[in-house]
């Protein structure tokens, strides 16, 4: 399927009424409907298209399009209605790892969201990272950085990792990233704080030259 049909399927697709969507929640995880799965996957598909849109000129935007897929099922199957979170607030943290884990691995993650300042005017994640040491040229710079920050990155803990990329790579609001990951907002920020000290960990003796 190309991109410009999946958007045409999408527009196929229905909103459900909180009533629906309520009945199929409880048709799903109280009684196992596989039908009422397939239908929360369906109606929540406009949601893995509202996060693949910034990659829709990259080659591979249907592949990036099916990673998003597969992090909303996983959403779908590990949501607790109970808990009381909105479930478009759950599954995008799901749908943008695994778009961003793949992107990582194609070497595709633009480095200039390094330098997007987060929603609550803090510190960006280059500025939390670097110190005043005297720096090369700002592009080579970048690019150093972005390849060492991935991969350290890709070792932090899984949570940890989640937080940074959502409050520094998608300009998200701790108290959304808390909702989305079912904690308290306190505890995003140790997250975030905790971190932020591991990659620097990491990076200090290559940060040490600069």
């Amino acid at each position: 399927m190309q991109f410009e049909q999946y958007v045409a399927a999408l527009q196929q697709v229905k909103t459900l009424s909180p009533e629906r969507e309520r009945a199929l929640w409880q048709a799903y995880k109280e009684e196992g409907q596989s039908e009422a799965r397939r239908l929360l996957i369906e109606s929540y598909q406009p949601l893995v298209f509202k996060q693949a849109v910034p990659y829709r000129n990259l080659q591979n935007i249907m592949d990036i399009v099916q990673e998003g897929t597969i992090g909303l099922i996983e959403a779908v199957e590990s949501y607790d209605p109970q808990r009381g979170v909105a479930f478009s607030l759950f599954a995008v943290h799901r749908i943008r790892g695994r778009m961003l884990n793949y992107l990582h691995k194609e070497g595709r993650v633009d480095v200039a969201c390094m330098d997007e300042r987060p929603a609550d005017g803090g510190l960006t994640l280059k500025e939390n990272l670097m110190d005043l040491s005297p720096s090369v040229t700002e592009q080579a710079e970048s690019n150093e950085l972005a390849a060492r920050l991935h991969q350290a990155m890709e070792r932090l803990p899984a949570r940890e990792r989640a937080v940074l990329e959502s409050m520094y790579m998608q300009s998200e609001e701790a108290g959304d990233v808390a909702a989305g990951l079912q904690v308290s907002k306190s505890h995003i920020y140790r997250l975030q704080k905790n971190g932020i000290r591991r990659v620097r960990g990491m990076l200090s003796r290559f940060m040490q030259h600069w």
